[in-house]
């Protein structure tokens, strides 16, 4: 005989004890931890089980039925169906409490090494309009919250401009107001999608992988202005222009007006080429005294103003004279090592992504910098013996690795190079910990400054200093 089917069931009261991972909150019944979204810490719910694995469950919140004192009331109206600001029912203060927690139980149960006591976690001094991009999609059969009277649905009623439901592809819920960006964007967004409306464009069908609609994303620099792309499924000159002439008459603030044409089978737009519709191919960007050219594939952190602190704060940690040599592993576009510079004797950036070290070099020559040395390849094979010969050993590394941290020969390169300091700037404290706990036998542990770069999410960036022992 096959298993028998789950059955999903219902708990009363239950009490809700942690802030858990991927933003949800956790309790435990049965002996069981039970995984729950929008919840708070100190909540009191009923909750529906919906599956259960051998020492954990995964269950929907039904009713609150004692709330947290951390508990405040939401402000966006797609709550719960979007996959962003999953902890805004949250108190900012109780968020940070939670985030420098993340850190400090990785370090304890994932590194397992000695650690002195985390700095305070600075939060964001912006929770609301943050972030400096976005995209959104188009969809001919939006999201639904209920099938009643979907049938006598125009077309046009059907039609959506939105993000992704969590955890499915193929479908998109239209956005009236987000939340993360200046709110400019959702003017630009829902002027588009009248637009394209009233005008009988076409949406974009995931399914037939038709349509001429299909995407747009939305860039602004802190001098308020604006990069809008425009993602078409397919060529028609004649709307593709009266689109973007519209566009560019409403929105004068979009100086960068640019525009794809996507008949590929995935949104993605870095391999496609880029047309200039109006005004200027790329953005810039300042951070200090620095200025960093932004096009529309260029990597840049999305919270422009904490970036500032971030980089300020990882600079500190270098504690840089003007003689050393500073190796910047994973550089992106450069902003790292850049940023550093000033201070340093050289810098020596690496990173995977060509593209991004194009734009390093570009970054370099926009600010005057001539002693910094940009390498595009795979981390493990670039940080060689071979490069330390040509540019001399690091006094100090700074590493800012994806969400995946370090591969193991990394981190070995790292341990055989003898750097004085190393500063670990990561996304993921559980990778963090991880690395960190390979190092034990050459690095110590002096210094970890957490920082919240989204606020009402469950990341946190984390920057953490290793001192040669």
């Amino acid at each position: 005989m096959g298993k028998s089917k789950f059955k999903p069931y219902i708990i009363e009261s239950l009490t809700i004890t942690n802030a858990g991972s991927e933003g949800k909150c956790i309790a435990r019944y049965d002996d069981k931890v039970v995984m729950i979204d929008h919840a708070v810490p100190g909540d009191v719910v009923r909750a529906k089980v919906t599956s259960s694995k051998k020492s954990f469950s995964f269950a929907s919140l039904q009713q609150v039925l004692k709330p947290s004192a951390d508990r405040i009331d939401t402000f966006c109206e797609h709550v719960g169906m979007c996959g962003g600001c999953k902890w805004q029912q949250m108190s900012y203060e109780a968020q940070l409490r939670y985030k420098q927690q993340q850190v400090q139980d990785a370090f304890e149960r994932i590194g397992k090494f000695d650690f002195p006591p985390i700095e305070p976690i600075i939060g964001s001094t912006q929770q609301q309009f943050y972030r400096n991009k976005l995209e959104y999609t188009f969809t001919n059969k939006r999201w639904l919250t209920s099938l009643d009277g979907a049938a006598e649905l125009t077309t046009a009623e059907h039609a959506g401009l939105g993000y992704h439901i969590p955890g499915r592809f193929d479908k998109v819920f239209d956005v009236n107001k987000c939340w993360l960006m200046d709110d400019l964007q959702n003017e630009i967004r829902n002027a588009i999608k009248s637009f394209c409306i009233s005008n009988g464009y076409d949406f974009y069908n995931i399914y037939a992988k038709e349509g001429l609609m299909r995407g747009i994303i939305l860039r602004r620099n802190e001098a308020g202005q604006w990069m809008l792309i425009v993602s078409f499924g397919r060529e028609d000159n004649q709307r593709i222009t009266e689109l973007m002439s519209y566009i560019n008459r409403q929105f004068p603030q979009i100086t960068s007006l640019l525009y794809v044409i996507n008949a590929k089978l995935n949104d993605t737009i870095h391999d496609l080429d880029i047309q200039v519709f109006a005004g200027d191919d790329h953005l810039v960007e300042k951070l200090e005294n620095l200025k960093f050219k932004i096009g529309p594939k260029s990597f840049f952190q999305t919270n422009t103003m904490q970036t500032l602190t971030l980089y300020s704060k990882a600079r500190e940690f270098a504690g840089l004279t003007g003689n050393e040599n500073v190796y910047d592993l994973y550089t992106g576009v450069g902003t790292i090592a850049l940023f550093v510079s000033k201070q340093a004797r050289q810098v020596v950036g690496i990173e995977y992504i060509e593209g991004a070290i194009s734009d390093a070099k570009i970054n370099a020559q926009l600010n005057g910098i001539t002693h910094t040395h940009f390498y595009a390849g795979d981390m493990k094979d670039v940080l060689s013996d071979e490069l330390m010969v040509k540019h001399g050993k690091p006094d100090v590394i700074i590493t800012d690795p994806p969400r995946a941290g370090m591969h193991e020969d990394v981190v070995k390169k790292i341990m055989e190079s003898g750097a004085s300091r190393v500063v670990y700037v990561s996304c993921n404290p559980a990778t963090q910990a991880r690395d960190i706990a390979w190092m034990q036998d050459k690095y110590l542990v002096t210094k970890t400054q957490p920082v919240d770069m989204f606020p009402h999410t469950h990341h946190v960036e984390n920057i953490t200093l290793l001192t040669l022992r």
